[in-house]
């Protein structure tokens, strides 16, 4: 009974939360005269238990972002069980080693990270063999990650190097370039920081017309996104509360 309750508690809470975000984004996209239909939410569920992962696909979202390659192949493949008739989609959205390309090809519907020429060859590589193998039907949908500042401490491609890193993934035959990602440093000007993410974003799209996705803002700051273009925004405690360290 006591897990029970637990759990109708837990699934109260994740649905008034999603309900409190679903409003800001409807707010900010009035304030901003866009659609809401044209902003997407992704839940970040790192460090989120299957069990809420399966609630939020109860609750109708179906957009999830993991940035652990080993903790995420163990989610997707433990809410697959628990929910065998959904079709979640799963983003990776962090840092990712070389290393761990081939595992995650194996369970992500797109990559937001690519920051590198040497990345994008990894997963090309990885992407074909899954390709050939029967684990994927197609090419793998990937995002540039921007760099806003440049530094190569929080990863991203700064701003003199995202067309040719644009020019590198188009060339790559497994890898489908659909847009960019960034996140704004936690220091700077919301609205500089967006400001500059979503000229890159018109670009790259002026580069390459087919990867017109941009997904930008979080929880702190989704608002500002939204008004500066954002089609994804990617939220984590404002949705899921806050969440223990990672051990992995």
């Amino acid at each position: 009974m006591g897990q029970g309750r637990d759990d109708e508690e837990r699934r109260a809470e994740l649905e008034g939360r999603l309900a409190a975000v679903r409003e800001r984004i409807a707010a900010a996209c009035a304030a901003a005269g866009r659609d809401p239909d044209q902003v997407e939410l992704m839940a970040v569920t790192k460090t989120v238990p299957a069990a809420d992962v399966a609630t939020l696909l109860d609750l109708g979202l179906t957009l999830f972002g993991e940035n652990r390659a080993q903790e995420a192949r163990a989610k997707v493949a433990e809410v697959a069980a628990l929910r065998p008739g959904a079709r979640p989609r799963w983003h990776f959205i962090g840092g990712l080693q070389r290393n761990k390309a081939k595992a995650v090809v194996g369970w992500a519907d797109r990559v937001e990270s690519v920051d590198s020429a040497r990345l994008a060859d990894a997963l090309d590589r990885a992407a074909a063999r899954a390709g050939e193998e029967g684990g994927r039907p197609g090419p793998l949908p990937v995002l540039l990650q921007y760099s806003v500042d440049g530094d190569p401490e929080r990863g991203g491609v700064p701003a003199d190097g995202l067309l040719s890193l644009a020019d590198h993934v188009a060339g790559c035959a497994a890898l489908r370039l659909e847009g960019l990602m960034a996140v704004a440093p936690l220091a700077a000007d919301p609205e500089a920081a967006f400001a500059d993410i979503a000229d890159a974003a018109a670009r790259l799209r002026s580069a390459c017309p087919a990867a017109s996705v941009l997904s930008a803002g979080m929880s702190g700051d989704l608002e500002v996104a939204i008004r500066h273009a954002s089609g994804v925004v990617r939220v984590g405690t404002a949705l899921v509360g806050c969440r223990p360290l990672a051990s992995l």
